[in-house]
């Protein structure tokens, strides 16, 4: 199979490189049928620091004043993509000054030069599709001031880039790289004079896209919230792209706009930002609210699962729990052992998190992200409650081993909130125990009550654990609860040891109490964040002890402290009683 896909790859990249080559003959696009409109956010901060000489792509820092962005050796294969994509540009846009602007232009208009004539790593369909989304968004930020040459070098490559996706967009894989490549297919098509006849293909292909890849949900078979917001983004840009040629959107299309919508909603945090799972991120800030605002779709997800995630929300505060199984197959390379985590974020300020993906850190950061430790759940004897494929051998594809195949899950209102309640069996095989998981919400949003439960109920699984058991001569089958804390949640153990204070920047207090009978201990932690140089330092609250019979059940809350008036802030245990 690693041989097969090898081969696949190689002849991929083959004909990526023929076609960029034909593509060269293609007659040069004449100009814009319109003056284009940028859609694209950038980050001012990061497009000071790119004129600067801070080059940091895929978690790579390098420094190199006065140096072309070309001239750099790229680490490895995810830093040259990041510059051949040309996402860059948005950031330059951002700064928009007469030195950035140039930098700009220089760094453009190289790339030409240097891989014009299909050279490089940024000849496959979703990187083209990518580029030309910059510089058609961006055309008159780095048009300014050029000759009559330069501005023909640049149409040419814009007509040959359009060529070379409607003769390779279906060789993009399925989800986000075919989005990408259509989505590029459809602006230029409609941009670009001369390229009319390539958009009305490009328009129905997405439109099958959209039918077969966003599922009944909203959904991506990935499950990774933030490449849903890039698959939405897309969505809406090409839909607008069509409105201002005058084009109808295929009806296929606009659903999709419609069931994502709801669910992107469904997934962000009270403070704006996507809950991170499946190797997705909190999202770039502003692309979010931005891009829903932009779709004009109000309505909410109806109760029940979006993607395969639940929410509670009250108050200023969102609970989103991971509620389904595994993405399996080949979605399965970016997946986490993550069944039965949640995120909480308090008002602006996320307080539990995932650890997240650490893929821009290393193939090590990226396998510790995956694994269950590195979700705020429980985990079992060490073990993941799904065994994750080595991604990191060459030509093989990840798949998920034991993964939880049944994960029955109800959201419903309990006497004073809202209530959680799944389960999953990813442990049953090793260990014959199930886990099951309730959360409460209180109408306020100023507590969580959870209780975690392993349980054998069968008469296969009993005997399972009765094994297990006598492998470690009755000890009891260990576990751990643990809660991963943002890096900038200041947390201390106190009263003896039998509860966690956690200080808020926004100065809120919450505290984490248990029912008493488990260790509770305060652990280092690491928060990965894309777009960081290394992983930050954090904490996080560990609940540890031994299922030593067929039903074990830990019970935990937590809680937002009362404030005084001047601000002093009272941790009494009867704040909030959770445990009857």
């Amino acid at each position: 199979m690693s041989d097969q896909n090898g081969y696949v790859a190689r002849k991929a990249r083959l004909l990526n490189r023929i076609h960029a080559r034909l593509a060269t003959r293609a007659r040069a696009a004449t100009g814009f049928v319109s003056s284009p409109e940028p859609r694209t956010i950038g980050s001012f901060a990061r497009g000071r620091q790119l004129v600067a000489g801070n080059y940091l792509f895929a978690g790579y820092l390098i420094e190199a004043p006065g140096t072309s962005i070309w001239a750099l050796n790229a680490p490895d294969a995810a830093f040259d993509c990041d510059l051949q994509g040309f996402a860059w540009l948005d950031d330059l846009a951002s700064v928009g000054d007469i030195s950035t602007r140039e930098t700009a232009q220089a760094w453009l208009w190289e790339w030409i030069k240097r891989y014009g004539r299909g050279k490089g790593a940024g000849w496959t369909p979703d990187l083209t599709g990518r580029r030309l989304i910059r510089w058609i968004n961006h055309a008159l930020f780095v048009l300014r001031g050029q000759d009559g040459d330069a501005s023909e070098a640049f149409y040419r490559s814009l007509a040959q880039q359009t060529t070379f996706l409607s003769k390779r967009w279906h060789s993009a894989s399925p989800g986000l790289p075919r989005f990408e490549a259509l989505t590029g297919l459809i602006y230029a098509g409609l941009s670009l004079e001369g390229m009319e006849q390539l958009a009305q293909p490009a328009i129905k292909a997405l439109a099958r896209e959209c039918k077969s890849q966003i599922d009944a949900e909203g959904g991506l078979p990935t499950r990774n919230p933030e490449e849903l917001l890039h698959v939405f983004t897309l969505l809406t840009w090409a839909a607008a792209a069509m409105n201002e040629a005058s084009l109808s959107t295929p009806p296929e299309h606009l659903a999709a706009i419609e069931r994502i919508a709801p669910t992107l909603r469904t997934l962000r945090h009270a403070d704006g930002s996507l809950a991170r799972f499946h190797g997705g991120g909190r999202g770039q800030e502003g692309w979010l609210d931005h891009a829903l605002a932009s779709a004009g779709v109000k309505h909410a997800q109806p109760d029940g699962l979006s993607m395969g995630f639940a929410r509670l929300s009250a108050g200023r505060t969102s609970v989103i729990i991971d509620a389904n199984v595994p993405p399996s197959g080949t979605s399965s390379r970016s997946a986490h052992a993550s069944t039965l985590a949640f995120e909480l974020t308090s008002g602006r300020r996320p307080l539990i998190v995932n650890c997240g993906s650490g893929e821009t850190f290393g193939a090590e950061w990226r396998r510790a992200g995956r694994a269950t430790p590195s979700h705020s759940t429980l985990v079992l004897d060490g073990y993941s409650s799904a065994r994750l494929g080595d991604a990191d051998r060459a030509s093989t594809l990840e798949t998920l081993i034991d993964a939880p195949n049944h994960v029955p899950i109800e959201v419903s209102h309990a006497p004073d909130g809202l209530r959680f309640q799944g389960g999953h069996n990813g442990f049953e095989k090793i260990h014959g125990l199930t886990h099951a998981r309730t959360l409460e919400l209180t109408f306020d949003g100023r507590g969580l009550a959870g209780e975690d439960m392993l349980l054998s109920l069968e008469d296969i699984p009993k005997r399972q654990f009765d094994r297990s058991m006598d492998a470690i001569k009755l000890a009891g089958v260990p576990f751990d609860i643990r809660f991963h804390l943002h890096p900038e949640v200041d947390a201390t153990l106190d009263l003896g040891g039998a509860a966690v204070s956690m200080a808020l920047k926004s100065g809120e207090i919450w505290v984490f109490r248990h029912d008493g009978q488990h260790k509770l201990s305060l652990e280092p932690s690491v928060y990965l964040e894309k777009g960081r140089l290394k992983p930050r330092a954090t904490q996080q609250i560990v609940l540890s002890g031994r299922a030593l019979e067929y039903a074990t059940r830990i019970r935990w809350s937590l809680s937002k402290a009362q404030e005084t008036a001047i601000g002093v802030r009272d941790l009494r245990r009867d704040d909030l009683d959770l445990f009857d």
